[in-house]
């Protein structure tokens, strides 16, 4: 890991999420060498960040694995090329150079001058939506929490979730097995969730289980010094119910921005850096996009489609970078891992 200085490589990737780092690992299998920002500080992007410990299951060979794991495994099959880490920076400028070059330069003023620079930003810069309750951000971080990143966390504890989509009612069902009780609001009976994991939480409600609080919204919180004791809440008509509690888990979605990306002049469509699916190129030549980040006719947001995208723009990258030597295709099984 480096960062404060000026370096050159063959490709810069912007984002360490799962599809970045396993970008890594298909330019080095065309003899690219890598350097990776990412404005977080530990590899993973979301997968790190947001549900280490939620299992994965459209992982080709993995019929389950958890998203801390699946990062794991990823940088290990990157690790062979000796990717250097720039990690809690973010990008902030890209210059094109003179010869076809690009420079990169972050927010700890690390430069680095690359041929191809390819972007695997996911959803670009996040951040929780918080609710709009007085005096919640005296609780963030010590009973207040928008991600979970460890359950055991809250073994024993009583557990208050907000919210009816994927993520709280996944971690409400998680969560069961290890609190002294979970409580779940939302402000009607019908949940986002998939069918059958709000299925699944609806009987170990009937159960006994978990307490679901419908139709409530979060009204106030108490506690002293950031130690939260009861969660109150209230019906749309005013009517009002406190819920003893150590932890309230707002689970009401993301925050996201392409951030400086958004002033690259790339072509966007919606957010989103639209791309060529045959060559992940985008709008200017030498940068490449792969991805949630990226849009195109039929886009699938799926990792294992990111991971698609990352073997395609790294031999884009090559014909850049290596313009006078035809790269030949050979199956990994034929031409083994390159040293490095």
């Amino acid at each position: 890991m480096a960062n404060g200085h000026s370096h050159q490589t063959d490709v810069v990737i912007v984002g360490a999420g799962p599809v970045g780092l396993f970008a890594v690992f298909e330019c080095g299998m065309v003899r690219l060498n890598c350097h990776v920002v990412d404005v977080l500080d530990d590899a993973g992007g979301q997968c790190t960040a947001l549900y280490p410990e939620k299992p994965i299951y459209d992982i080709p060979g993995f019929p389950r694995i958890e998203a801390a794991e699946l990062v794991v495994r990823l940088k290990a099959q990157a690790a062979p090329f000796r990717p250097v880490y720039h990690l809690g920076e973010q990008v902030q400028a890209l210059e094109a150079l003179s010869g076809g070059f690009w420079r990169v330069t972050t927010s700890k003023g690390t430069v680095i001058q690359a041929r191809a620079v390819i972007v695997a930003a996911g959803v670009g810069a996040f951040g929780p939506n918080r609710p709009p309750l007085p005096d919640i951000e005296t609780y963030e971080g010590k009973s207040v929490f928008y991600y979970v990143t460890q359950r055991e966390t809250f073994r024993g504890k009583r557990v208050v979730i907000a919210g009816g989509g994927d993520t709280a009612v996944d971690w409400a069902l998680s969560l069961a097995e290890v609190a002294a009780r979970v409580s779940v609001i939302h402000r009607r009976d019908k949940f986002r969730a998939a069918p059958e994991s709000e299925a699944r939480l609806k009987a170990l409600a009937k159960a006994g289980k978990i307490d679901l609080v419908v139709p409530y919204q979060l009204h106030g919180l108490e506690g002293n010094d950031g130690r939260l004791k009861a969660v109150t809440v209230a019906t749309l008509d005013g009517a009002t119910k406190r819920i003893e509690a150590d932890v309230l888990l707002p689970f009401f979605g993301l925050s996201m921005s392409l951030g400086p990306i958004a002033d690259w002049s790339l072509a966007l469509e919606h957010n989103q850096i639209a791309i060529d699916p045959s060559t992940a190129a985008t709008s200017k030549p030498g940068i490449f996009a792969i991805g949630d980040v990226v849009t195109y006719p039929g886009k699938l947001k799926l990792i294992l489609t990111g991971f698609a995208e990352a073997a395609i723009a790294a031999r884009s990258a090559y014909a850049l970078v290596h313009p006078e030597t035809p790269l030949h295709f050979e199956y990994s099984t034929t031409a083994g891992v390159p040293d490095a």
